[in-house]
């Protein structure tokens, strides 16, 4: 069993989370493979989204996560395999995703079936991704007449 790659992989998926959370694009985008296949899919967004490289995976995200939108990945339960230079994963995640100005709030958790590739510099990078989910949940935040942002990185309005 190659441990010190196992912890390498999983600081990798640990970093892809912090860094889409965190909107850190360029970061993010290191953690794919420039082939990277990304298949996701969310009720919220209506259809599967399939990309086949890291430019439109990290376009997509940035497009769609800028601006007030908040989100939160955590991950854990990895079981990860290595097979030299290659290796698989499945990781447990929930997330959370607050859209202030279409005011929801979508709540959810499932399990990423990942491969991994170390590449030519030595550095491990997702090689596919893709998740299903066990649960997804919107919630309309009008619905919900106590809740209150009152802290959010992205709006200079609010208290960080």
């Amino acid at each position: 069993m190659d441990l010190a790659a196992i912890e390498e992989i999983k600081r990798l998926k640990h970093r892809y989370f912090r860094t889409l959370d965190l909107k850190q694009w360029d970061e993010f985008g290191d953690c794919l493979a420039e082939d990277v296949t990304a298949r996701y899919g969310t009720q919220a967004m209506g259809e599967p989204l399939h990309y086949d490289n890291r430019a439109d995976v990290v376009a997509f995200m940035e497009k769609n996560l800028s601006g007030g939108t908040i989100t939160v990945h955590i991950a854990n339960h990895p079981e990860i395999e290595v097979d030299g230079d290659t290796a698989s994963g499945s990781w447990a995640f929930e997330d959370t995703v607050i859209v202030p100005d279409f005011k929801v709030q979508i709540r959810g958790a499932g399990y990423y079936r990942d491969t991994y590739r170390r590449d030519a510099d030595g550095a491990w990078r997702i090689a596919s991704t893709q998740y299903e989910r066990i649960y997804e949940a919107l919630t309309s935040l009008d619905d919900t007449p106590s809740f209150k942002l009152i802290a959010n990185r992205w709006d200079p309005s609010l208290e960080h």
